[in-house]
């Protein structure tokens, strides 16, 4: 399989490191949405990333759909979601809150990057505090001290991990010590090889 995207994207980060924790094979281009538009067109015709070539071609984008065929791949007793009910449920909910946490990361990001004359201060706040609200959500479920929805990691623990990651790279102030609970779960997550290894590195 072929991953296409770098890791500096939570959306592909966090594919990557399923990956890894499935035990699947890939090779990876890093390819930037900046620089190399025209390539990550040819895999998807939005030119988002991510996007995983399978082994026998078929291209697949959107990191959900990807994780979703990943652990179909995996089977059941490996998948990073549980197959049915309230296991299921609850780590579903916490995918969608971390999703949803880290895109609100990337609008407040971008905001904040647009020049000052048509920046839209309110906006940026808002996107802020989306964010905000969605990690908090996710420091309450930490408080446990365990993995977020089992005693085994799942998929909301890496989407979890992925998007504060992302948080702290690109606006430092967003989270600056307010989830400790959440940040506590990341740093044991990232001394998992399988997680940390995917790391963004310059």
């Amino acid at each position: 399989m072929i991953l296409i995207g770098r890791n500096l994207s939570p959306f592909v980060r966090r594919t990557a490191a399923s990956l890894n924790l499935l035990g699947l094979h890939y090779v990876q281009r890093p390819f930037s949405v900046a620089q190399n538009a025209e390539e990550i067109r040819g895999f998807n015709p939005l030119g988002r990333v991510p996007a995983l070539v399978m082994e026998d071609g078929e291209v697949l984008v959107d990191s959900s759909v990807i994780l979703d065929a990943l652990d179909e791949l995996a089977g059941p007793d490996r998948a990073l979601v549980p197959r049915s009910g309230t296991a299921r449920r609850a780590v579903l909910r916490a995918v969608a809150i971390g999703v949803g946490a880290t895109e609100k990361v990337v609008g407040a990001y971008y905001e904040s990057r647009r020049p000052d004359a048509v920046r839209w201060e309110e906006a940026q706040a808002k996107l802020t505090a989306q964010a905000q609200a969605g990690f908090a959500a996710l420091d309450r479920l930490a408080e446990a001290g365990g993995w977020l929805c089992d005693e085994n990691l799942t998929q909301a623990d890496v989407t979890a991990v992925t998007g504060l990651d992302f948080a702290d790279r690109v606006l430092p102030d967003l989270a600056a010590g307010r989830f400790p609970a959440l940040a506590a779960l990341r740093d044991r997550a990232n001394a998992i090889p399988a997680i940390g290894d995917t790391r963004f590195k310059d």
